[in-house]
């Protein structure tokens, strides 16, 4: 299992979670949601306190990472297989992101 904490303009948002599965789950932060200035992450992650499932990396998620080129000059030099989504997320959107969206890996 990878996890990360979800940040959006710095601000910590929720978890994401990788199972060993490949299934992943994004649950918004408690103390988040009730927050005066709890914004989804994306219009297909409305606020709720259930968390939302998937079979695939959510949108919101996997459209911010690199494509191509980028892409596969990143997973050769970080030794990430090019089809491995959470780890190029784990790896390369800790900082300077398009969008808002950042992460911050979980130890495991």
């Amino acid at each position: 299992m990878r996890s990360c904490e979800v940040y959006v303009h710095g601000i910590k948002t929720g978890i994401l979670t990788e199972e060993d599965n490949h299934e992943f789950t994004f649950s918004y932060d408690r103390a988040y949601l009730l927050s005066d200035d709890a914004q989804p992450v994306s219009l297909t992650l409305p606020l709720r306190a259930e968390p939302y499932h998937s079979t695939f990396l959510f949108p919101a998620f996997s459209n911010i990472l690199s494509e191509g080129e980028n892409r596969q000059i990143q997973s050769q030099l970080l030794h990430i297989d090019p089809d491995d989504d959470f780890g190029i997320l784990l790896h390369t959107c800790r900082f300077d992101t398009v969008g808002a969206i950042t992460v911050k890996p979980i130890a495991e």
